[in-house]
């Protein structure tokens, strides 16, 4: 029962401090001897080697401040000698030496209550270096002794005390308190553990030999604990608790296995029924297998961290039984939840400035919802602004929009936690030179892509020539123009080469003023030109799409040596079909040509000359020159020539 007794205390204990922890309130059992020059310790902020030179610095002013005393002392014994001597012979003499004696007394006085409020002002920033047995704090020395350092002092104690507590024949009734001129000691058996001197006793608000009975005192109790914790008998004891506590573990673990596996079977066994999914509308998110299998991850990510969590809490337990591993079982529970107090704490000191950009963005939000009701207005043409057209609603509220949101992240960096830190700073500037390097060609087409828009070289839809592409605006980006060729080519065309070629747009007057389209054909000089006019402007007409009105009509472009080149003009407004115009324009121009019996032909002469005479100047041949003639050669038999 009492193993019982003690294993829930342990985890009563575990529970309970893991909470105090947790919640930042120190529990009323922490107030202990231990944790009190714990809760000391974590006062001091100074290092060892600064803390050893203050308190040494310390020890010399108090030992020169005692060689005064010492000299006022005999002083004193001088005075009340001669005093005695006097009598009743001499008062004068008699009050000059009372008045310096009590002088004397005061002064001395005045010298220790100097001394204790510095003492006393030193020791609410320095602690001094601990007495240690085990994992116990006994106490602290905080004065130099000779040559020894109040750290070397503390050492030697505390060596001097284990091998007290590893002495099977230790006996607490033989520490005694010794006084001696300088120091009171602290022996065992004839040899001396600890001297106490004045400065300790100051240190401690007490006397030498008050302060060295006490330290027996706190020694005996503490020999007498640790030898009870490291008996044979109680470690015994101590590993039968640990086992207990270890089959208690891996009963709950596998009744925490059992229990999920008996989850996933009843889940398993509604797969279809009602697990059926998940729908929104007619997508279906997860159909029932994977409903159950995403159920199933969840079940068994839930289970490993329901096992870590006893584990990890059973740790302290384990560490605690033992003694010698009893500091280590604090230390386990706060590496754990150390990290969650402090992220706790940085969210509640950091709520200010979460509200403050909160509220920001709300402003900033609905700002932005303001300049959409007057985008939408504006395309739906209900808002109208002289100069301003409805295409450059949505562009024109982009840039507002970036601009809104750059403002917006300029207003909040600081308030955003860790923006002052070098760190932070470093980023955002590598970041900054990143996106100036990387996207030198990407702000280029953006740039280009923001003149397009406001010079309205065309829209969605227009029929283009970019270039050598010619194609039907499907896309306008800030970075990219798309072109459907009649092909049905997609073709891309950054937006930065766009502005640096010549574009035709052919869409943008037809739908007002129609489009021209014009074709050539050379026809020969016999046939009658006015002829051929009305044979174009029919054939034109005849063709679907082509607009009556305004009527077609025909440019002679030029006169060659051979021909005649004549040029069909005709309106549209279906400039998206031109190609399909020109073909049936051009089939019609064949069947009216033809039908009149008028030859699409670009006819060509030759003038044959006597080729045998010779071209030199006739001042320069002979007079009796002949041009010589043909020669003809028949091969055939029967024929004569």
């Amino acid at each position: 029962m009492n193993m019982f007794r003690r294993m829930s205390r342990i985890l009563s204990f575990a529970f309970f401090y893991s909470l105090c922890i947790l919640t930042g309130i120190r529990p009323l059992f922490a107030q202990s001897d231990t944790n009190k020059i714990r809760q000391q310790q974590s006062i001091s902020n100074v290092a060892d080697s600064e803390k050893e030179q203050i308190l040494s610095r310390q020890t010399a002013q108090f030992q020169a401040i005692r060689s005064d005393q010492y000299g006022d002392s005999i002083r004193v014994l001088e005075l009340k000698r001669e005093i005695l001597e006097l009598g009743t012979a001499d008062n004068a003499k008699k009050q000059a030496l009372s008045a310096e004696l009590i002088q004397l007394i005061s002064r001395d006085s005045v010298r220790y209550r100097i001394m204790k409020q510095k003492i006393d002002s030193i020791r609410s920033r320095v602690t001094g270096f601990p007495v240690v047995l085990g994992e116990d704090t006994l106490f602290y020395v905080y004065a130099r002794l000779g040559s020894l350092s109040p750290k070397e002092r503390a050492d030697y104690f505390s060596n001097r005390i284990h091998i007290l507590a590893d002495d099977f024949f230790f006996n607490a009734d033989s520490l005694k308190v010794v006084p001696a001129d300088l120091s009171t000691d602290i022996v065992y058996k004839e040899n001396v553990i600890k001297s106490v001197t004045d400065m300790d006793a100051i240190w401690e608000n007490s006397t030498r030999d008050d302060l060295a009975k006490k330290y027996i005192t706190i020694v005996s109790a503490s020999i007498k604990k640790y030898k009870s914790e490291h008996n044979w008998k109680t470690i015994t004891r101590d590993i039968a608790l640990a086992v207990l506590v270890l089959a208690i573990l891996v009963g709950i673990i596998y009744f925490t296995t059992r229990l999920f596996k008996w989850i996933k079977t009843r889940i398993e066994n509604e797969r279809g029924k009602k697990f059926r999914g998940i729908k929104f509308g007619s997508y279906e998110f997860l159909d029932a297998n994977r409903q159950v299998n995403v159920i199933f991850s969840i079940l068994n990510i839930f289970q490993g961290i329901i096992i870590l969590i006893l584990v990890y809490m059973s740790l302290p337990v384990l560490l605690g039984i033992f003694p010698w591993t009893g500091g280590f079982s604090g230390k386990l529970i706060s590496s754990f939840l150390d990290p969650i107090k402090k992220i706790l704490l940085s969210v509640w000191y950091y709520l200010p400035n979460l509200i403050t950009i909160i509220v920001l963005v709300i402003l900033f939000r609905y700002f932005l919802r303001m300049v959409a009701f007057f985008k939408t207005e504006t395309e739906k043409g209900r808002l109208k602004i002289p100069g301003f057209y409805i295409d450059w609603a949505n562009p024109t509220f982009q840039i507002i929009r970036v601009l809104v949101l750059a403002f917006m992240l300029i207003v909040i960096f600081p308030y955003l936690p860790g923006s002052d830190s070098p760190i932070f700073k470093g980023v955002s500037v590598f970041l900054g030179v990143l996106f100036t390097f990387g996207s030198a060609g990407a702000l280029s087409n953006i740039v280009a892509g923001l003149v397009l828009t406001y010079m309205r070289a065309f829209k969605i839809g227009d029929r283009v020539q970019i270039g050598q592409v010619t194609g039907d605006v499907v896309e306008k980006s800030l970075l990219v123009t798309r072109l459907k060729t009649i092909k049905n080519e997609i073709v891309s065309i950054p937006n930065s080469s766009v502005m640096g070629s010549h574009s035709t747009n052919f869409s943008a007057d037809a739908a007002e003023h129609g489009l021209i389209l014009n074709t050539r054909v050379t026809i020969g000089y016999d046939a009658p030109w006015r002829k051929v006019h009305e044979l174009l402007i029919n054939a034109a007409l005849a063709t679907e799409l082509i607009e009556k009105d305004p009527a077609p009509f025909v440019f002679q472009d030029s006169l060659n040596d051979f021909y005649v080149c004549y040029q069909i003009n005709a309106y549209t407004h279906v400039p998206n079909r031109q190609h399909i115009i020109y073909s049936k324009l051009h089939e019609n121009i064949q069947d009216f040509f033809n039908d009149a019996g008028v030859e699409i032909m670009s006819s060509h002469y030759s003038n044959i000359r006597d080729g045998n005479k010779t071209t030199v100047p006739e001042e320069n041949l002979p007079k009796d020159y002949v041009a010589p003639s043909f020669r003809v050669k028949n091969t055939g038999k029967d024929e004569k020539f």
